[in-house]
């Protein structure tokens, strides 16, 4: 896997690194204390961390009637330098007055990008895994602005969903993916998009990100990357019958939501894939998976994509060494296989797949 930065904020002037913590609900209240610890085992490598435990998700909903308290939007613009996020446990059903927190927090904090790399850990150190990509998703709109209503019509009850896709966002999304897609070896760019039936909001995404490379403030800078298009539904059937062919995909909210989840099962489980959500003053990680209330409390949530999602956080903010010690620590312990939680088929503990990261590290 090719590891770089994907816009590095400046961190020379770091004496200290403020990292709020949002565990939120469900296993994220197991996963989220593993990847501080692992953070804490980086040492020197890393600007001495300093945590600020914040609330937000479900659970705080059900006590206070509030998801995201404005006091946790505060603390992380004002005094920290990035978060981590775990999980939630949105019902599937509506509820008067709940909002997704994740989804709020990414557009009061312009979160604007998330990021989701989806590789497969090589079982020879220096090998090159079968399966390299990243998922760079738009963050801020699509079907994900929530504007929804429902009414009484002569077929009964009507739902309706607006979709709002703009150039703007469309081309801060493309200029990300360009500038990732630069900085790997590949250099490839696929457009993910479905403009053959949505021709006015997908052709935008479309025709804003192809037009990426023009600008006049970056022309010439993408000379090298080479630009492919794929329509949703056959992208999601060629991940699975040739990954390999995708280098980075860029794609409005909706379908890079649910490509990243597919992606998962490329590498055996969604307890393995990290992300990010960055915009150009912030970051915050956050492992894919969900809140997983199956096995919330039993101790066999998988630590993995949280740890490996402080390890992008951190590779974002510039601290290119701590992050690369955390994904070498992951990857040896599932190459080595033998402490590895349930979903990988194994019957180690949460704790005891930190213990052997932290032994790694």
């Amino acid at each position: 896997m090719f590891r770089a930065p994907i816009r590095s904020f400046s961190s020379t002037a770091r004496r200290s690194l403020k990292i709020g913590l949002i565990p939120a609900d469900g296993i994220g209240k197991e996963v989220i204390p593993a990847a501080r610890q692992a953070i804490e085992a980086l040492g020197s490598d890393i600007p001495k961390p300093e945590f600020i435990d914040l609330l937000a998700g479900w659970e705080v909903f059900t006590k206070t009637g509030v998801a995201l308290p404005d006091e946790t939007v505060d603390i992380l613009r004002n005094e920290c330098d990035c978060a981590l996020f775990g999980s939630v446990s949105s019902p599937s059903r509506k509820v008067v007055g709940y909002s997704s927190p994740i989804v709020a927090l990414r557009k009061k904090l312009d979160l604007y990008a998330n990021i989701r790399p989806v590789v497969s850990v090589a079982p020879e150190v220096g090998q090159q895994p079968s399966v390299d990509l990243i998922v760079v998703r738009e963050n801020t709109e699509c079907l994900y602005v929530k504007q929804e209503t429902q009414t009484e019509g002569e077929k009964g009850k009507e739902a309706r969903a607006t979709r709002v896709i703009t150039e703007y966002a469309s081309r801060r999304i493309g200029q990300m993916a360009f500038e990732l897609a630069n900085a790997r070896p590949r250099k490839h760019l696929t457009i993910i998009h479905k403009s053959n039936v949505l021709s006015i909001t997908d052709g935008l995404f479309r025709e804003t990100v192809r037009a990426v490379p023009t600008l006049p403030a970056v022309a010439g800078k993408y000379d090298g990357v080479t630009i492919a298009e794929q329509l949703v539904d056959s992208a999601v059937y060629r991940l699975f019958r040739e990954p390999e062919v995708f280098d980075v995909m860029v794609a409005p909210n909706l379908y890079g939501d649910i490509i990243s989840d597919a992606a998962a099962a490329l590498v055996g489980s969604l307890g393995l894939i990290p992300s990010i959500n960055a915009g150009d003053n912030f970051v915050m990680g956050e492992p894919v998976h969900g809140s997983a209330p199956d096995i919330e409390g039993k101790g066999i949530a998988n630590p993995l994509a949280s740890i490996r999602s402080a390890a992008l956080m951190l590779r974002h903010l510039g601290y290119v060494k701590g992050a690369d010690r955390l994904d070498n620590a992951v990857d040896a312990v599932i190459r080595d296989g033998r402490i590895l939680t349930p979903d990988l088929k194994g019957t180690s503990t949460t704790d005891e797949v930190l213990q052997a990261v932290l032994k790694q590290l």
